[in-house]
């Protein structure tokens, strides 16, 4: 397994660091902790494809996990923030639909011979949900730390999400309308 693969292993890996952290009070600052594993798993994204391009290392196996790994974390947060309010259920079904489509569309054109990989919408998808993920984790964990008004929570959160979910949206707009080859075949 080469090192962009590792990376993408690590990323999975770190869900669970990222959800214990999240969803356990008890432990001191649990935001924080939850905000830095969250943001050194959504590092490794970048540097796992930068690396794996640059040095040759791209294999179906990384085009396979890297998004698998994205959908893992971004979702996972995602459901964590439903129950304290930050994230509404619409724009979270809205996310899970857009990656099942596409994940069954690269499911059928690899089982005709094609792998799809991530374009410039999907990548831009996968950075406005990460960023404002870690953001509105960044502003919990300052809520525990100084008297942040949980309102500009809120308003920053709501913002920034409904703004990932519009990149969702479009993202998989296109990749649909580019490949729908595919959609027409099992028609």
């Amino acid at each position: 397994m080469n090192l962009p693969n590792k990376l993408t292993v690590l990323r999975i890996l770190l869900v669970p660091v990222f959800l214990l952290f999240f969803l356990c009070p008890q432990i001191p600052l649990h935001y924080l902790w939850a905000a830095i594993a969250f943001a050194c798993s959504a590092i490794t994204d970048c540097i796992d494809g930068k690396i794996a391009r640059k040095y040759y290392m791209v294999t179906d196996f990384g085009k396979f996990l890297d998004p698998l790994a994205d959908k893992i974390l971004v979702m996972s947060a995602l459901i964590c923030l439903i129950p304290i309010g930050l994230a509404g259920p619409v724009m979270v079904v809205i996310i899970l639909a857009r990656d099942f489509l596409v994940t069954s569309l690269r499911l059928v054109a690899s089982g005709k011979g094609t792998v799809i990989v991530a374009n410039l919408w999907g990548k831009l998808k996968t950075v406005s949900q990460m960023v404002a993920i870690c953001v509105v984790l960044v502003l919990l964990a300052l809520g525990q730390l100084v008297a942040f008004p949980y309102v500009w929570i809120y308003l920053i959160d709501q913002i920034l999400l409904w703004i990932a979910t519009f990149f969702t949206i479009l993202s998989g707009v296109i990749y649909l309308w580019q490949n729908r080859s595919f959609i027409s075949d099992v028609m």
